[in-house]
């Protein structure tokens, strides 16, 4: 029996899980259904679907390498008083597509507060490594080339907003070859205040367009541009910018949402949301003070 103890709090998840599932299904059923054909059997799971997501989302905080060493060695020996209608692990992959929608909207009513001040960042979701590329087939059609400060990369793209506090306020998933700025519009409807980004989000139709929806977006200046007046506060925030690449780190090392092993591009998506869910449950995550001890002291007119 395995001793590696989880960083998420597996009741909790399965209560909030659970409820949202109910609600859903209460939801479906009023919705008109197109009939079945004559004779048509409709098989059911053993294994509820709020069953199947939360231990999708827990391994994302187990601990583990690989979902079949956590699945086979800890869920399965010792899970069993909490989940009695478990199935073997085959059976359980061919599950976990059909939570992907469910996972998906769930996702969604886990993000943070709007607090005034956000960051946005893009990181690299490699689906192989760049020697395997020409051969790869399970993405075939759905990645791209891309490539960053630190080289190529061939996979996805992932963008993420986050507030303050390190909460999730948006994401979308794209080909790497995608321009940071494209997706920046959409992921920023429901945005007001602030928004921090590298030199990456440099546009200034892009500044005008969010800034006529209450949005600022602040970026460091290229070294060939014009100085321009930036206020303290705002200068402050963007040494804080770190903060989301740190975000960023525990997606990959602690919740496993990048890994070569995927076999379908519905496992893919399956692992990366419960792996952004689990986040939203990690107990600590990365923020910042905006409100240090030696600010209120200065002049209010810098701010």
């Amino acid at each position: 029996m395995s001793t590696i103890v989880s960083r998420l709090d597996i009741v909790q998840i399965f209560c909030d899980v659970d409820d949202f599932c109910n609600q859903w299904e209460n939801l479906w059923q009023q919705v008109p259904q197109l009939p079945s054909t004559k004779g048509e059997r409709r098989s059911k799971s053993k294994m509820h679907l709020s069953e199947v997501m939360t231990i999708a989302i827990a391994f994302h905080g187990s601990g583990y390498k690989t979902f079949k060493e956590f699945y086979t060695l800890h869920v399965l020996q010792s899970w069993r008083r909490a989940f009695p209608n478990l199935v073997s692990y085959t059976r359980f992959v061919e599950l976990m597509p059909w939570c992907l929608m469910l996972l998906c909207c769930f996702l969604h009513t886990r993000t943070g507060e709007i607090t005034g001040i956000s960051f946005i960042d893009s990181t690299p979701i490699n689906v192989c490594h760049n020697c395997r590329a020409h051969a790869h087939k399970v993405f075939k059609g759905l990645v791209k080339w891309g490539k960053n400060s630190v080289g190529w990369h061939f996979g996805f793209k992932l963008h993420l907003i986050i507030n303050d506090q390190g909460e999730l306020l948006a994401f979308k998933l794209t080909p790497a070859n995608v321009d940071d700025r494209k997706p920046v519009p959409d992921m920023t409807k429901d945005l007001i205040g602030k928004l921090f980004g590298d030199r990456g989000y440099i546009s200034q139709k892009l500044f005008e367009e969010l800034y006529e929806r209450g949005l600022e977006l602040i970026t460091k200046s290229k070294k060939k541009m014009k100085n321009r007046l930036v206020k303290l506060i705002d200068k402050i925030l963007l040494r804080k910018r770190a903060v989301i690449e740190s975000v960023n780190d525990h997606l990959k090392n602690m919740c496993q949402i990048e890994h070569s092993r995927h076999r379908s591009p519905f496992n893919f998506l399956v692992n990366l949301m419960a792996g952004l869910v689990a986040y939203t449950y990690l107990p600590k995550k990365p923020s910042i003070d905006i409100y240090p001890k030696d600010l209120p002291a200065l002049p209010p007119a810098i701010f």
